[in-house]
């Protein structure tokens, strides 16, 4: 058998001999100008257009102008998806689209009309600000073509009551009649039931009636306690009451004022009123500083009304304005203090202002004191407001509360119309 010839070293191919004879090759006259098809530049004259350079080859036509490329592609796809859909998917797609747009009128219409009604309410109430006026029912449109509104929820805020403003009235009305030419005509309406609240807050007890300084809170029940301060000739008193809170007729709430106290600081305390605990009173700390005061004890017993009503013979009496000893035995036993606590003062402002100026009080404020009724005094505590009577139908006043924030009472209403 022959042995093939082994490739030596010698006989391997040269690589760079392989590219040399590309070069000699036919490739060889290739040359850039021919690839681009067009003429060789001439150094000579540069400024020359160069043949055939940007210019369609010889035998084609001009080229197209150009146009913008088109980059909506996904919108006609969308089409085509669209116009692929059945006939029952497009009317879906379309009442949902006329649902959405009837729905955004419908609620511009009912925003439109409480708008409205606001203003007209706050002209002819003669309110501060437009209340809220707050339409319910879906859909709204269709409820005035009818003539009817399922309900109605009007708030007012700081509505005037006699001395007070309230806080807050809030009623609604359900099956509320209207009387319409048309959706954007209405003359009045009428309402045959109406509940509500209405709010009396102590904030704004405390604010409107700021005068007398006074601050008002709940004291559980139908009570509301009266405390602060009140000038009176020329002195602030200390004064204390409370206030129990009561339906008045239909449409009005009354208070009764009961427990009224002036503190004349620490001296004496004046409670209107002709029974025995009412009076001018020294304090039992003012009773217990005469008992140790003769000066202040000698003021007492020298009046003859006064030493009768502490129950002190009148022999011991003339013995203890003579003799100091015996002033401080009578003085000094906690009965006497306990009488002088109880001794109504007010017989001795009037027919004996000098002893009183003795005892440290200003005789001109318990003048003063005596001619605060308590009539008058209770009318500077007093809480009392009626509703306005409406002009056609029923308005009421139901349950009264005391809470924390304020008087709450509950009001019904029947065959309420308005409007015209």
């Amino acid at each position: 058998m022959r042995t093939p010839h082994r490739m030596t070293a010698h006989h391997r191919p040269n690589p760079y001999d392989e590219l040399g004879a590309l070069d000699e090759g036919p490739l060889q006259e290739t040359r850039l100008e021919d690839f681009l098809g067009r003429e060789p530049w001439d150094p000579e004259n540069p400024e020359d257009p160069v043949e055939g350079a940007g210019s369609p080859a010889a035998g084609e036509g001009p080229e197209d102008p150009w146009s913008p490329p088109v980059h909506r592609r996904g919108s006609r796809r969308r089409r085509r998806r669209f116009s692929t859909l059945p006939l029952a998917a497009k009317a879906l797609v379309t009442v949902l689209v006329l649902t959405a747009f009837l729905t955004l009128a419908d609620r511009w219409a009912v925003l439109y009309a409480e708008h409205r009604a606001a203003d007209v309410l706050r002209d002819r109430m003669h309110l501060a600000a437009a209340p809220e006026v707050e339409i319910g029912g879906f859909p709204f449109l269709t409820q005035v073509a009818d003539g009817r509104l399922d309900s109605v929820r009007l708030t007012v805020p700081d509505v005037a009551a006699d001395r007070v403003s309230l806080a807050r009235v809030s009623a609604t009305a359900r099956d509320v009649r209207l009387d319409t030419d048309g959706p954007v005509s209405i003359r009045g309406a009428h309402a045959p039931r109406l509940d509500g609240e209405v709010l009396l807050s102590f904030a704004d007890l405390n604010r409107e009636l700021g005068a007398s300084q006074v601050t008002f809170t709940g004291a559980g029940g139908d009570r509301v306690r009266a405390r602060g301060t009140l000038p009176v000739a020329g002195h602030e008193l200390r004064v204390s009451a409370q206030a129990r809170i009561q339906r008045d007729g239909e449409r009005g709430i009354s208070t009764s004022i009961g427990g009224m106290r002036l503190d004349i600081g620490e001296l004496a305390t004046y409670r209107p009123g002709t029974r025995a605990s009412q009076g001018l009173h020294l304090t039992p700390a003012a009773a217990a500083d005469v008992a140790r005061e003769s000066r202040k004890a000698k003021a007492l017993l020298s009046l003859p009304a006064m030493a009768r009503r502490l129950g002190v013979p009148d022999t011991v009496i003339r013995e203890a304005l003579s003799d100091d000893g015996k002033l401080a035995e009578l003085t000094g036993s906690p009965r006497f203090a306990r009488q002088a606590a109880r001794l109504n003062l007010v017989d001795l402002a009037l027919d004996h202002p000098e002893a009183l100026r003795r005892l440290g009080l200003d005789p001109e404020l318990l003048d003063t004191l005596t001619h605060l009724t308590r009539p008058a005094l209770a009318d500077r505590l007093s809480l009392a407001f009626d509703l306005p009577a409406p002009n056609h139908g029923d308005l009421r006043l139901r349950d009264v509360r005391v809470e924390k924030e304020g008087i709450r009472v509950r009001v019904t209403g029947e065959d309420l119309t308005t409007g015209h």
